[in-house]
């Protein structure tokens, strides 16, 4: 890196000196600012979109896109004097007042528009113009400190990261809790008309004399190749902490908050990299390997055993790689003349990286593989520090053989271990194995190739090839609004799952295949609800279901009853109407009409009070789609059914405790009974489930009541714990099970 330095006033220099609090406040307010209205319009897009992790990773494509453009505007404004600088950018700032308060524009996406790329047109059309201004704030301010006189800007940057931090903290923490959505609105403008009026109180104060460019001579400009690879070393992480995200919430765990802790990491990995002290980056960087080695160790066993450990690895995995590899970025910087090149090429490539994860690897995999394909890029980019000395001191032939030998064996026990190799004990290879990998990896570590290729080795004994080979046979499918896998146990059951969570189960042997299962057992509360409606409507009940999955309710079906199916993942009716994969809709639901589109948007546009049972079964995916369940949906129910209409409400969780939301409607006019089933813990095939029956006639409960067994249902009524959701104001804090007696 050049030394050479701006030439300033003096007293420019000592302005900047005694203003440094005054650069550090704007710095990190917009940051602050930047990464509150993330999360807050992701909130307020819910109601339309739903609560589906693509849908975040859609968010951060746009967001990722609009500080690409932020940080080209700051480097384009370099070419003009400091002051000129500030006027331009505080009128900008001035004309965005036009557009406060911020908020989400007006438009449902259309039955046939592709959710990935009408996601990112909602979210740009909405807040576009108004990040764009502050995401230039960071290189800016940056720049305008350089050019008052101050000494190194860049560990601003590590400010400006830890106010990006706060933003994203805070909004779950303190602003989805206390306010509602327009007053979100409203404190965000606030703080917009205050950031620009820090903005003026520097870009006014900045020095009408001295350029924003030196002589070439001087401080040469960074080649091409240079630039190319600080977009490399900016793109891998932003696509890691994509697919992290993703991975997390559908492979391992799919519990609300994990959405946000990625972003979190990743923002603190620059703060971090960026800071004076060189202490934690470089124990980042050492680390980083083992890290990495274990999370590819835990990136298929996560779906075999208990998947705290894995997330806690995967987490760190990002945090590590990303602070090691933008340490490296820190390492290469310029002199503070090139200083909005730099952050250009670096959101350059968090774009290209965010571009990659949030666009190009859900229409190019069918499973997340871009996430083990990431880590391994980012071994291939972290400096290594040999662990071992065994292979120290060898000659490159002696190397190659040793190396050739390792290979060899990790391939054969990867094979084994995934029953490819006849008579080996498959159990046996896949522990065994495992051990034999990571120790080989420990050996290689600090010879590059050789430790990527037992780490890809290792993810392949731990589940990659039979994940390979769902993949080959058509039974993994990735859209919008999840991955979905196709899995055959010893026992006879084929299941649909979303990572962890199970959408659905088919008994395969003969004569029980049309028989209800997992939540939707005859003992269950649907199953009951089901099997009573002959008497509760007449042979001719009109039924609805929210949430397809496999169509297990179908089959529950009887001549003369008129039903219907509401499903918003075109690739669940595919899979559900595919009798080669099931055949609950093939046996029991032929002709039945299944609506595609998000619930509440169809049901609100169907005839009033014409249907009798509507069964909304959406939220076991733990992926909760809040707006599903506030007191404006419930609104939507309540006219779509019948007076007299029974609302059946499926809300078994592992994560959250929705009963209380649920609860809060019997404030509204509805009544509501809870029942909770829980089959023998040596049943295998059936799942315990909550399901909760509301109507707004209280006979009409009563009559569920006496057509069921008695001590089927218990009364639930809204008390001190109930929690009424809205669209203007809803949080899962206060819902969070966060232990066991919860």
């Amino acid at each position: 890196m050049t030394t050479a330095t701006l030439n300033l006033p003096t007293d420019a220099a000592s302005r900047g000196a005694a203003s440094r609090l005054l650069f550090l406040l704007a710095i990190c307010a917009g940051s602050f600012l930047l990464f509150l209205v993330q999360p807050m319009i992701a909130r307020m897009a819910l109601p339309r979109l739903g609560g589906a992790p693509t849908v975040w990773n859609s968010a951060m494509l746009v967001y990722q896109a609009l500080l690409l453009g932020g940080y080209g505007y700051a480097h384009w404004l370099g070419r003009f004097t400091a002051q000129r600088q500030g006027q331009i950018h505080i009128a900008l700032g001035v004309a965005g007042l036009l557009l406060l308060p911020i908020g989400l524009m007006t438009a449902d996406m259309p039955v046939d528009a592709n959710p990935f790329l009408w996601v990112p047109w909602l979210l740009f059309g909405s807040i576009g113009p108004l990040f764009f201004v502050v995401s230039a704030q960071a290189p800016l301010i940056q720049r305008w400190f350089a050019l008052s006189g101050g000494e190194n800007p860049y560990p601003l940057y590590s400010a400006s990261n830890l106010g990006s931090f706060g933003g994203l903290i805070a909004y779950p923490l303190i602003a989805e809790p206390l306010l509602t959505v327009p007053q979100q609105s409203l404190m965000w403008s606030i703080g917009y008309a205050l950031l620009l009026l820090a903005t003026a109180a520097i870009g006014l104060r900045l020095p009408a004399t001295g350029a924003a460019t030196v002589t070439a001579t001087s401080v040469p400009l960074p080649s091409r190749k240079q630039f190319a690879r600080w977009v490399m070393l900016a793109a891998i992480p932003s696509a890691l902490m994509l697919s992290t995200s993703l991975h997390i919430t559908t492979d391992v765990m799919a519990m609300p908050l994990l959405w946000a802790l990625p972003l979190g990491l990743y923002l603190l990995s620059f703060s971090v990299a960026f800071a004076d002290g060189r202490g934690p980056a470089k124990f980042a960087t050492q680390i980083a390997p083992a890290v990495l080695l274990f999370a590819c160790y835990g990136l298929f066993a996560a779906e075999q055993s208990t998947p705290w450990q894995f997330a806690v690895v995967a987490l760190m995995a990002l945090f590590v790689s990303a602070t090691a590899i933008h340490a490296q970025m820190f390492n290469e910087r310029p002199d503070p003349a090139h200083l909005t090149r730099f952050y250009f090429a670096m959101s350059l490539g968090g774009a290209a990286g965010g571009l990659f994860g949030g666009l190009l690897a859900p229409m190019l995999f069918n499973w997340t593989y871009e996430h083990p394909l990431l880590l391994l890029a980012s071994v291939a980019l972290i400096p290594q520090h040999r662990l071992l000395h065994i292979l120290e001191g060898r000659s490159p032939t002696a190397l190659f053989r040793i190396g050739t030998g390792l290979i060899v064996t990790g391939l054969f026990v990867s094979l084994a271990a995934s029953d490819m190799v006849p008579g080996a004990d498959q159990g046996a290879f896949w522990a065994g194995g495992s051990i034999l990998l990571i120790t080989f990896a420990l050996i290689t570590l600090g010879h590059r190739r050789l430790f990527l290729a037992m780490l890809a080795l290792l993810m392949l004994t731990t589940g990659g090839w039979e994940k390979l080979a769902q993949s080959a046979n058509g039974r993994l499918t990735r859209s919008f609004f999840g991955i979905y896998a196709i899995k055959d146990t010893p026992e006879g059951r084929r299941e649909l799952s979303h990572g962890t969570t199970i959408h659905g189960i088919q008994d395969q042997r003969p004569g029980h295949r049309r028989d209800a299962n997992s939540y939707y057992v005859p003992q269950s509360g649907i199953g009951m609800a089901m099997r009573a409606a002959p008497k509760l409507f007449g042979p001719n009940a009109r039924i609805s279901v929210v949430g397809l999955g496999i169509g297990t309710l179908a089959c529950y079906r009887q001549p003369g009853q008129d039903w219907r199916f509401y499903e918003i993942d075109p690739a669940v009716l595919a899979i559900a109407a595919d009798k080669a994969r099931f055949t609950f809709m093939s046996e029991c639901a032929q002709n039945v009409p299944t609506l595609i589109g998000d619930a509440r948007l169809v049901l609100a546009r169907q005839p009033k009070g014409q249907r009798d049972f509507l069964a909304v079964d959406a939220f076991s995916s733990d992926s909760v789609p809040m707006h599903l369940m506030t007191r404006e949906a419930m609104d939507v129910y309540g006219q779509y059914l019948t007076p007299d209409g029974l609302l059946m409400m499926h809300v078994s969780n592992r994560y959250l405790k929705l009963e209380p939301v649920v609860a809060s409607a019997t404030r509204q006019g509805w009544s509501a009974l809870i029942r909770t089933y829980m089959p023998d813990a040596k049943d295998k095939l059936n799942t315990g489930s909550i399901w909760i029956a509301l109507s707004r006639n209280p006979a009409m409960l009563g009559r569920l009541k006496a057509a069921s067994p008695a001590g089927s249902w218990t009364p639930l009524v809204a008390d001190s714990n109930s929690v009424e959701w809205t669209d203007d104001h809803a949080s899962i804090l206060g819902i969070m099970r966060w232990g066991k007696g919860d």
